[in-house]
Formats: C-alpha cells, structure tokens, sequence
C-alpha cells in the first residue's frame, strides 16, 4: 500500500514475478508457491544425504538445499545427484555455498540451483559473472540469498547491519545478473529478527520496481527455533509477507527433522493461496510498510488482559489481515486497538500457525495493541501462551526466554536439536532473556547478534560461548559447555530460580 494515496484498497493480490526453473520445476510467474527444506546431514555423505533428500521429498518439499562448504562436499554432488535419480526423485537440488566462491563453480556442474551468500562473495573480481555464464551454460539457477548475520564490511560500514544494508547488498548482487541478462536468479533476505526480515524485503521489493525488475523471492526466517515457538516465529515472518503478495518459495527452518519443516510451509502456503476481501482505507498516511511506526504508547496485552482503554476490532472475513489494517487506518480516534479473531481448528499447531500468520504484520507495523484469539475448542491458558508467543515472535512484548536456534545443517559441529532441548531445560523458566544456539560460526555470531548468550560449535566437539557479541570462552569441550553457559548467567545477576 503506498502511503501517498488519498484512499486505498486493502486486497490479496500475489506480486508479479517472472518465472525461473529450477530443475523441474518452475516458481515464480503464476506457478503455485513452492515449499523447500534443508538437509543436516555431511554432504559428503553420499548415503546419509541422499537417504535424508529422500525423506524430505516425501514429505512434499520439490527443492532440497545442501550446503557445501568445502572442494569434497562440493564435488559429492557428482554423486549425490545421479543416486537420486536412479531412486526416482526428481527433486531440485540446491547448493549453499559459504566462504569460497570457487565451489560455488564445481557445484553448478552438477546441482539445479546454486545460492551464494553476498557476504562471502566480491562483486569487483569477475568471478559472479564467471558463475553466471556457468549457470546459464547448464541451465542452473542462482539464488542471492542476503543474510542478516553476515553483511559484506563496505556494507556494514556504510548502511550497518540493517534492512537498508541487506537491500543494498542484494542490489549490488541483482544489478549484476540484469546486466548480464540473466534472470533466472531468486533473491532472499534473511534474518531471526522478524521485524528485521519483513521490513527487509518489503524494502526489496520497493527496490527492485523502481529498478524495472521482477525476479521471484524466497522467503525464511532464519534460526527459528523448534516446537510451537519456532512455528509461530516462522508463521509471524513469513505470513505477513505472504499476506503481503510476497513470496514465491518458502523455507520454515526449524531445529529439527528437516521433514518436519515441509508440513508447515505447505500448510503456511495453503492458507495464503487466495484471500477474500476488499477493503477500503480512508487514512494510507497513518501506515508506512517500510518502517516501524507506533500509534500509541498502550502496552501490548493478550486476552485476559484487556481493559476499557483498548478497542476491540474483530476479523471475519478470508483477508483478516486486510480487514484489520483498514479498519484500524479508518477509526477516528488513535486508541489502543486488540486484534481478534475466531478459529475452529481443532489441531492446536494449525491454529496458532494460522493466526500468527494473520496477526504477525499488525504487530510488526505498530498497528495493533494486543492479540486475542478465540477458540472454543482449546483452554484460555493455553491460548494465552499461544498469545505471548505470536507478541515476542513480532518482537513487542518479551516473556519468556527466546531461543535464536538455527535449524542446522551439514557444517553442524555437534547435534544441536538434542542440545537446544537440555538448553531449553536448564533456561526456559528466565523470564526476558535471548539465548544463542548455533551450530557453527558461518552465520552463528551474526545472526545471533542481539542475543544476550550466544552457544556456537566452533569446532567438533566444542563449543564458543558469547555474552552478546563478545567471546566469553573458546573452544570449551561440549560436556561442559553448558554448565559454563549457566555459570556466566548466574554470574551476570540474570539467573532466576
């Protein structure tokens, strides 16, 4: 919605992209959203990641990403591929490329799409054209997939590490493949701040226009997390993208069985695949969609705290997240405003998926007060944690401890879904504070940057302990890592008991 218009209409309508394929399958354009995972296995375990490929495939995600941080997972692609298609899976496969730009050119001999992370990667030295040429030589795609974690330096130095500065490095990147023509390319920006990432690619997406381009875009938040939590966080993200128009393929990334990511990005997909409703806006001036604008200074509440200061605003249309800004855009007063709306799922995990996603963008754009979902068929103190969890995953309202924790993958230098779930046990009962549990250092520091603790495996079996962004302890045998982490709360005065 542009702010500059005297009057609006608040409709789902999916942005237009232009198609890309990626093996055999295309996205973009008018083809269905597409839904992706990542393997944790080594990729130079050609049984282990084609078995895991296998499984995921059979869970329903077409696209399957490995990293391949070395010249040997790079080259076990040759491998991994044709045992794949003898198996019969004709799923997409991905390399994720980090640090050396040289495999990134040993991979695309043999993989359906390559994704290169701007910040390991020069624009000055050939070597992106170079893998262009490669690309369009094998018909390989070219993911641009912009981190918040890790940002070029010339970045940082001139835009920090912001939604401006992860704009402009995927510019620099997309200004590249337009001059050489290419445009099978998908851009992502990612990051675990949900605020961060949303306002990332709406910022993207402005760009592009006003560049005359239209390339698809993959949508994720990063180090999600697991269980309900990292679901919601996932659905807060990515669903006010997708109720945005935003988004062509979607990655849920939790900690844990990869195959688990693929039912909630379909369900997420599904639930934004058409979206009734029109709703005229009288005052587009009161909202801008690309920065943090609050209404009121009222306090974020969940139902059973609403008072008589707040107003009541109730969705029941297919659009509710439409339905919601236009009515809070055309009230006449400024008052604090609670977000509700009904839901009949029996299944909890669809419902709050369901309505994280509905109520994510409200809270994100400073539009809404508080959140009240309205379920019959599930306790109130259980939709009231639901509640505080849609509220801390739009990053308004802290209550409990949050677990930036990264899905994992095979650069993982110890098992991190065991590990995150003994973390959780020792921790969950602090109250406000934001713990680290990453598996290695590739985006592990950075990603995790506005964490209070930070858990990073830094080689195999050890693991580097942060207190913000400063290193604490290095290199700390794994046994001991976590009683380590809790010594450093305690000694910070921020242990409860």
């Amino acid at each position: 919605m542009s702010p500059s218009n005297a009057m609006n209409i608040e409709r789902f309508q999916r942005r237009k992209t232009h198609r890309v394929r990626i093996g055999s399958i295309e996205i973009g354009g008018d083809c269905p959203i597409a839904v992706q995972s990542m393997t944790n296995t080594p990729t130079a375990d050609t049984a282990a990641s084609v078995a895991q490929i296998e499984r995921i495939a059979d869970a329903g995600a077409p696209i399957v990403r490995l990293t391949a941080q070395g010249r040997k997972e790079g080259e076990n692609f040759a491998e991994i591929v044709p045992r794949l298609r003898r198996d019969g899976y004709a799923t997409a496969i991905v390399a994720d490329i980090h640090f050396v730009p040289e495999i990134a050119m040993i991979a695309a001999d043999y993989v359906d799409k390559v994704r290169i992370n701007p910040g390991n990667y020069r624009t000055d030295n050939g070597r992106l054209e170079e893998l262009i040429a490669k690309c369009r030589q094998r018909g390989v795609a070219l993911r641009i997939g912009v981190n918040h974690g890790s940002l070029a330096r010339h970045i940082v130095d001139k835009w920090g590490d912001t939604p401006q500065g992860m704009v402009a490095s995927a510019m620099e990147f997309l200004r590249i493949c337009a001059k050489e023509h290419f445009d099978q390319a998908v851009v992502s920006m990612k990051s675990s701040n949900t605020r961060v990432m949303v306002h990332a690619y709406r910022l993207l997406v402005e760009a592009m226009e006003a560049e005359g381009m239209d390339y698809p875009v993959h949508l994720g938040v990063t180090e999600a997390g697991n269980g309900i939590e990292g679901r919601i966080k996932s659905a807060v993200g990515i669903g006010a993208l997708l109720a945005d128009g935003i988004g062509d393929t979607v990655r849920v990334s939790l900690t844990e069985a990869p195959e688990n990511e693929v039912p909630v990005a379909q369900s997420l997909v599904a639930y934004f695949t058409e979206r009734k409703g029109c709703f005229r806006v009288n005052h587009p001036e009161r909202y801008s969609p690309f920065e943090y604008r609050r209404r009121t200074n009222a306090a974020y509440v969940v139902h059973d705290e609403i008072t008589a200061d707040y107003d009541v605003v109730t969705a029941v249309s297919e659009n509710p997240t439409a339905e919601w800004r236009a009515a809070i855009l055309n009230a006449d007063t400024l008052r604090p405003t609670v977000i509700r709306r009904r839901y009949d799922d029996a299944d909890f995990t669809t419902l709050v998926v369901k309505a994280a996603a509905d109520m994510g963008s409200l809270l994100l754009d400073g539009l809404a007060d508080g959140v009240c979902i309205d379920a019959p068929q599930h306790s109130p103190e259980l939709l009231r944690e639901a509640e505080l969890m849609i509220l801390q995953a739009a990053r308004v309202r802290m209550s409990h401890t949050e677990y930036i924790a990264c899905p994992s993958c095979g650069r993982t230098l110890y098992d991190i879904e065991t590990t995150l779930a003994q973390i959780k046990a020792r921790t969950s009962h602090l109250k406000g504070l934001k713990i680290g549990v990453m598996g290695c250092i590739v985006n592990g520091p950075g990603e995790m940057a506005d964490a209070d603790y930070g858990y990073v495996g830094s080689s195999a079996g050890h693991i580097t302990l942060y207190r913000g962004r400063e290193v604490v302890a290095r290199n700390i045998p794994q046994e001991q890592a976590l009683e380590r982490l809790t010594e450093l709360i305690k000694a910070d005065g921020r242990w409860q008991e």
